[in-house]
């Protein structure tokens, strides 16, 4: 059985090497193992929560598509598409939104840090958080649940909303499922190393703490300015140098094999210069992503290129998208009227079984008949004395099939041989 593995990345902003360690490298790699069903998406709609400046979304968009084909994504194996163009995803974060606490929601890290920073700043609590913000969760938790992922690779700081994700689905499966589990538990991939990449300040690498380092934009030159400016201590070359906690390393380690990872520590305890350092780090990352950014800079300079492939994509996430959003619309009860009509006369005739009967006549003696799913009579007894006699014999019919009606048995055989023995031994299965 294939796993499915999803991600998404918000459209507000170019891609820096925090996002292609944390979140596309891993995505591709995983994409290629056998076994595997990828999707890729554009969080367009994420986008909107924070960003009111359509040109920005709208680039943003373009960039990281380009982004996540110059990084080695098969378009032909994986779907790759924009959020924005699935109609569906809305519609089920909707069905999901009714289904979820406003207390959960209330424990949001994204909602609670923007309580904190209002309350901080001597404003009301909720001045600055929009219906979209605390929501959030649960359009990331419809993005999942749409093609049912198994696996979510997301960096540390996300794990809590594929928990909430989790809580979401296992209360819809509850509430609509009837037996069913219409929506599989996704878990989180975090990499144990390369949780959060650090910037050059040392902090996470965000665009909102200016320290980031470029991905694709601005060429080799901008990439060796930033590393340039990567906070170090202030030992001077030939010191030696202790390599824990320096963000140089840490950038250095998300790049390296084992070996060289070692190698850089044994320089730097031996006196090797920051400088040196950073022109080595320069080196190790344009050896890999020097090529990538030549494929990006094609794809940027051709958009009709990357038009053609979101909307391959789209057309693929909306084969399944499509006929599983009429599945649980049916669940919740968004039914056509024909369609309600016709499952119950279809649920009824699934469940019609032959039925045992068991009265009193006017003679004082106590029956019992077996009647067929449809209301034919099969089997009428004789009359007993007492009420339990015929119930023992019902019992007995039921237990021993066909088996049960010797010679001796006080019933009269109403239908043909193989009628009673199918509706005995429907009784059985039942």
């Amino acid at each position: 059985m294939s796993h499915r593995v999803l991600t998404g990345i918000t459209t507000t902003g170019t891609l820096h090497l925090g996002n292609y360690v944390g979140a596309i490298r891993p995505a591709v790699a995983a994409s290629r193992a056998p076994g595997v069903e990828s999707f890729f998406f554009m969080a367009d709609f994420h986008a909107l929560i924070k960003c009111d400046e359509p040109d920005r979304i709208a680039r943003s968009s373009r960039a990281i598509a380009a982004t996540w084909v110059a990084a080695g994504l098969d378009t032909e194996r994986v779907t790759l598409y924009r959020q924005s163009d699935i109609p569906e995803i809305p519609e089920l974060t909707w069905l999901l939104t009714c289904v979820t606490a406003k207390g959960q929601m209330n424990r949001a890290h994204a909602y609670k840090a923007a309580v904190d920073a209002a309350t901080a700043a001597g404003e009301e609590p909720d001045a600055h958080v929009t219906m979209g913000l605390f929501s959030y969760p649960v359009l990331m938790a419809a993005d999942i649940l749409m093609f049912n992922a198994h696996r979510v690779p997301v960096g540390k700081d996300q794990v809590q909303h594929i928990e909430m994700t989790r809580d979401i689905a296992q209360r819809f499966n509850h509430l609509f499922g009837q037996g069913r589990e219409l929506f599989v538990l996704p878990e989180a991939v975090v990499d144990a190393e390369m949780e959060l990449l650090p910037g050059l300040d040392g902090r996470k690498m965000s665009k909102s703490y200016d320290n980031v380092i470029p991905l694709f934009e601005g060429g080799s030159a901008a990439l060796k300015e930033a590393i340039a400016r990567i906070v170090t201590d202030s030992k001077l070359p030939g010191e030696p140098k202790d390599p824990e906690g320096q963000a140089l390393v840490t950038i250095y380690d998300a790049f390296a094999t084992p070996a060289q990872r070692a190698a850089f520590r044994a320089a730097l305890r031996a006196g090797l210069g920051w400088g040196e350092a950073k022109q080595q780090l320069v080196a190790l990352i344009e050896g890999q992503i020097g090529p990538m950014r030549a494929r990006y800079e094609a794809l940027m300079a051709h958009p009709e290129e990357l038009e053609a492939i979101l909307q391959d994509g789209a057309t693929k996430a909306r084969a399944i998208a499509v006929p599983f959003l009429k599945t649980l619309r049916a669940a919740v009860g968004l039914r056509p009227y024909t369609d309600t009509a016709q499952t119950a006369a279809a649920k009824a005739e699934k469940t019609a079984l032959p039925v045992f009967k068991q009265y009193r006549e006017a003679d004082g003696k106590f029956y019992f008949k077996l009647l067929s799913a449809g209301g034919d009579l099969l089997l009428q007894s004789t009359g007993f004395d007492q009420g339990r006699d015929a119930g023992q014999w019902v019992a007995r019919l039921k237990r021993d099939g066909l088996a049960a009606l010797t010679v001796d048995a006080p019933v009269q055989r109403e239908a043909a041989e193989a009628d009673i023995a199918a509706a005995l031994a429907a009784l059985q299965a039942a």
